[in-house]
């Protein structure tokens, strides 16, 4: 069987995340359209903002040449990344929430500035505009998703996979981020993955090592989550798990028009 893109199951580390907190609020986010606009529901909160905006100054950064990166200072940079999430645009209830979410974002682009670590290194960039594979044609199921960062490493001409965090908490353990990246960088560019990292921007000047996990394993794991992501959109069955959960509300609210 040939697989066609128009008709293939996609998934990502987004939507299979949400699937697997609840069926239900990936279907309202990720399938359900307004039947009146015939657009998907996008909710935006200041958590969110405040990651779109750092994530955008850092990984810009990447397409510049080494020496050039730090030639305007990324908190200047970062003015204009916050004006597209300022106010209701980012979910802000009132501007001194905003001020404070904004503080962060200087502060941990102030930190990259003091310590840049891999940022004032060699960047490898996909080149895709959405880096995706098929994680398997027979079953029509494609994998895709954005890395933020591939630093170089010349020694071994292989890659480094970064990931920012500018939440409080930590990935969890069983989260399948790493072993879709993995799988994405893999198949997505021709060098080695070598390591693998974390940096958590609001609290540490240096990156968070983590354990690269086997192709194999990895390709198991999320295959068979996409199996099931399939499975309940063929059977258009997305029940949430409590019959109405944190993930799911914000949502339901929208669809009632609330």
């Amino acid at each position: 069987m040939v697989g066609d893109k128009y008709s293939a199951t996609w998934v990502s580390h987004t939507s299979i995340s949400d699937f697997l907190k609840c069926p239900r609020a990936y279907f309202l986010k990720h399938v359900y359209k307004d039947p009146v606009s015939n657009k998907k529901i996008k909710l935006m909160s200041p958590p969110l903002a405040l990651g779109q905006a750092v994530h955008e100054v850092i990984e810009g950064l990447s397409i510049l040449p080494v020496d050039k990166r730090f030639q305007t200072p990324l908190v200047k940079l970062f003015e204009n990344s916050w004006k597209k999430v300022s106010g209701k645009s980012g979910g802000f209830i009132n501007a001194d929430t905003e001020a404070r979410y904004r503080t962060r974002g200087e502060e941990m682009l102030k930190r990259v500035t003091d310590h840049p670590g891999p940022i004032k290194n060699q960047a490898v960039k996909i080149k895709m505009d959405l880096p995706n594979y098929w994680l398997s044609e027979d079953e029509n199921i494609i994998l895709c998703g954005k890395i933020d960062w591939l630093e170089y490493l010349p020694s071994t001409d292989s890659v480094h996979i970064i990931d920012f965090k500018t939440g409080r908490g930590d990935e969890e353990s069983e989260s399948l981020q790493l072993p879709i990246y993995l799988l994405l960088v893999e198949n997505c560019q021709k060098r080695k993955v070598e390591k693998a990292s974390y940096w958590y921007l609001e609290r540490n000047d240096d990156l968070s090592d983590c354990p690269l996990p086997k192709s194999e394993e990895a390709y198991k794991k999320v295959l068979d989550v996409a199996r099931k992501v399939k499975l309940a959109r063929t059977l258009k069955k997305f029940a949430c798990p409590t019959n109405g959960c944190r993930n799911c509300k914000p949502y339901e609210a929208v669809v009632r028009g609330e």
